[in-house]
């Protein structure tokens, strides 16, 4: 069964509050990291949150609307991480302005790997119970790499051979890839050489020898 969107994504009913929303997120992320989502139980995440098994089901509905909903509340907290780096950039180089978001994506991946994890197990299986979701939550953040890449081209002159869409995609790829693979098999690694791996992804569309326009 595939989650269809609704304008874009399918409505999810919003939990009653924050507090349990954050419970149900942390407790199904670590769940869900040690054995997938199709092996943990609406009544394991409960008790694993400290709520009732009626509590999901009022909040939720469903356990496929539980990992629809934690899935935009990971999304959310990302997202919001990322647009605070960029709005923070008044005056700043924008290509500096991108390497801020890159290390609060790495942060994210840090505190979150089973989020990680489920994003990358679940994105691009086809069918997948939530693809609409997927699409609507991957089109926000890849809109806030696509603003990001706007500043820098505004900025700086770029090599315009290279398709902004496949750029966005490639940086947003490796912000999961990287950040995974640096939890799960190469903990040596730091955030900082994480984050020059991906930038140098960014730093090959200006052009070499350039300077800030203006």
């Amino acid at each position: 069964m595939t989650t269809e969107p609704q304008a874009g994504a399918k409505a999810l009913r919003p939990a009653r509050t924050n507090a349990t929303r954050q419970k149900l997120f942390d407790a199904s992320m670590e769940l869900i990291g040690e054995r997938g989502a199709a092996n943990v139980t609406v009544d394991e995440i409960a008790a694993a949150a400290g709520v009732s098994k009626g509590t999901v089901y009022y909040n939720f509905g469903s356990k496929s609307e539980l990992i629809a909903q934690l899935l935009r509340h990971g999304v959310d907290i990302l997202k919001a991480r990322l647009l605070d780096a960029a709005d923070g950039r008044d005056g700043r180089d924008p290509l500096l302005a991108m390497e801020a978001m890159i290390g609060q994506a790495m942060d994210f991946m840090a505190e979150y790997p089973s989020f990680a994890r489920l994003w990358v197990s679940e994105n691009w299986r086809i069918p997948s119970e939530w693809q609409g979701t997927f699409s609507v939550l991957r089109g926000e953040l890849l809109e806030v790499i696509a603003q990001a890449v706007e500043s820098v081209a505004a900025a700086y002159p770029v090599d315009d051979s290279v398709s902004r869409g496949s750029l966005e995609t490639a940086i947003f790829g490796a912000c999961f890839v990287v950040g995974l693979d640096r939890q799960t098999y190469n903990p040596e690694r730091t955030r900082d050489q994480s984050v020059a791996a991906i930038m140098a992804i960014m730093r090959g569309y200006v052009l070499k020898e350039a300077a800030p326009r203006g």
